[in-house]
């Protein structure tokens, strides 16, 4: 009896997807403590390589507690999800601390010598509430009463994070938002209406949602001879990945990596550290990590027993590559520098944590529907082949 129930829990727990994820988390992890190493370091691992290697085992160790509740159960949870996450948004307005360099942004919350920020765990409530609000309304998804009322749901988080100055978050919000509502199949009419209303809000959100420090981040794209302060960053992350070239400088090498040329280096312009040191073939390599990863959460996705167990993986699907996308934009100069971090891989321990209780959730999805299983792996080679 006991063999059978090891054997059921070996069968229904998704391997591939924690072996995926696990790969990203060393990667990161290994990335970090060479951004962080410097010539009079007495260890390869700095504290904050300590705080990955800490967070993404105590969030592998919730990932696996997760899996084991039947995600109907979160789902059901929705209405406490909700009120828990607008709380921890609003005790940034009592509580909240600026990062550095960021006196207007109060994303952070400190707990002793930790900062968390509650955004991140947010992301992942939201993922769980929408879902179930999708599935409420999935019948009648199109009407212009359920539309307004989703755009509302996702309203909230969306205008929290922009008050407490942390647009990076709100973007991702955006992408999990939109990219939700496409999969669960609003009317193509409502995007393109959106899109408008955008254009026509544009001169309110410049000169009233965004600061001086965000307008001219945004300006430096578009013009930067005329920011030199502002580009600074992108520019010296470009000039460290042009100086990895195909095959890199090695690990612990980089030039920028470990001079003091390159800000951020460990958080928001990792990709940069990689380029240099792991060069094309490294960046390759974790491209090819995040698409793996993405593949296999909607593969589970679509294996799943219910529609609203199906738009969290895609929620979460979206949330990671939509962060990656946003990151290696910056790190690129394609988009301007609103402080996203590159999932897995930029130091941080509360993004890896929530990363992980995301992880989580796909896993109570994948062990509630049975599992994709070894006989049925074809589903995923499918599933990989029409992405």
């Amino acid at each position: 009896m006991l063999l059978k129930k090891i054997k059921k829990i070996f069968t229904q727990t998704d391997f591939i997807l924690i072996a995926i994820t696990l790969a990203l988390s060393v990667f990161g992890t290994v990335m970090v403590s060479s951004a962080t190493y410097t010539s009079e370091s007495t260890s390869y691992f700095s504290r904050d390589a300590k705080v990955m290697i800490l967070a993404f085992v105590l969030g592998l160790a919730v990932a696996l507690l997760v899996s084991f509740i039947d995600y109907d159960i979160i789902l059901k949870l929705s209405p406490i999800v909700a009120v828990g996450c607008v709380g921890a948004m609003l005790l940034l307005f009592k509580f909240g601390v600026s990062p550095e360099g960021r006196s207007d942004a109060i994303s952070w919350i400190r707990i002793g010598s930790l900062y968390f920020q509650p955004s991140e765990v947010v992301k992942i409530g939201f993922i769980i509430t929408f879902s179930r609000h999708l599935e409420k309304v999935k019948n009648s998804i199109s009407e212009i009463r359920n539309v307004i009322a989703l755009a509302i749901h996702a309203g909230i988080p969306i205008v929290l994070v922009v008050a407490t100055g942390d647009m990076g978050s709100a973007l991702i919000f955006m992408i999990m938002f939109i990219g939700m509502m496409y999969i669960s199949g609003v009317h193509w009419l409502y995007f393109p209406a959106a899109g408008a209303a955008i254009v026509a809000a544009s001169p309110f959100i410049w000169y009233k949602v965004f600061d001086d420090i965000q307008r001219n981040r945004i300006l430096a794209i578009l013009s930067p001879n005329d920011y030199p302060t502002e580009i600074y960053q992108q520019n010296q992350a470009l000039k460290a990945i042009r100086n990895g070239g195909f095959s890199g400088m090695g690990l612990f090498e980089g030039e920028f990596s470990h001079g003091k040329f390159l800000p951020e280096k460990e958080n928001d312009m990792i990709l940069s550290v990689i380029g240099e040191e792991l060069g094309f073939i490294g960046i390759v390599i974790l491209f090819g990590l995040f698409l793996l990863l993405a593949i296999r959460i909607i593969a589970v996705g679509k294996r799943s027993k219910s529609f609203a167990a199906e738009m969290m993986c895609y929620g979460t699907a979206f949330m990671i590559v939509g962060q990656a996308a946003v990151n290696i934009g910056m790190c690129t100069r394609l988009l301007p520098v609103i402080g996203i971090t590159l999932p897995f891989i930029s130091a941080g321990g509360s993004s890896t944590l929530c990363l992980y209780l995301a992880m989580g959730i796909i896993l109570s999805v994948y062990r509630s529907s049975g599992g994709l299983g070894y006989q049925n792996d074809y589903r995923f080679a499918r599933i990989a082949r029409e992405y």
